[in-house]
């Protein structure tokens, strides 16, 4: 399974259509600033699945949930901007509220700074950075996951 992970589009857009071109995944996940974007594209890819969480910039009104928990293909993956871990100061918190929930996949924003690392206790934590310049795409297959970043 492929899944491709946005973040930070702020209305940038052809480095995700151009990505989906690409890597025809199975999913799309968008960590928000601007969660309109990703319904934007959306729209044009109606057969593909997208999962979204709003952003800083996303407003207080939008009603779907700012951290979400979501199962694929056997792996637990925790997503959310970042803005409420408070990423830009470090990320213990990010790190703690993945392990607390038993997420194979952390996956957050809101720095614009691409990040791909395997952590000691085999955590896969991912900032795909800004959709403008950077995406991250996930492989997982036979159990087993591959993480990655790629330049727009």
């Amino acid at each position: 399974m492929k899944i491709l992970v946005f973040s930070d589009s702020h209305r940038s857009l052809s480095g995700m259509y151009a990505a989906i071109d690409l890597h025809r995944p199975q999913q799309v996940i968008h960590l928000g600033d601007m969660i309109s974007d990703a319904e934007e594209v959306a729209k044009h890819y109606p057969q593909l699945p997208f999962c979204m969480v709003p952003g800083n910039c996303d407003g207080w009104m939008i009603s779907v949930p700012i951290k979400k928990q979501i199962t694929l293909e056997g792996k637990s993956i925790l997503l959310s901007h970042g803005h409420h871990w408070k990423v830009k100061s470090g990320y213990s918190l990010a790190i703690a509220d993945a392990r607390a929930v038993g997420a194979d996949i952390l996956l957050f924003g809101h720095t614009h700074t691409p990040l791909c690392e395997q952590l000691e206790d085999g955590l896969w934590m991912m900032n795909p950075g800004s959709a403008r310049s950077s995406y991250g795409l996930i492989e997982i297959e036979g159990g087993t996951i591959s993480c990655s970043l790629h330049r727009t």
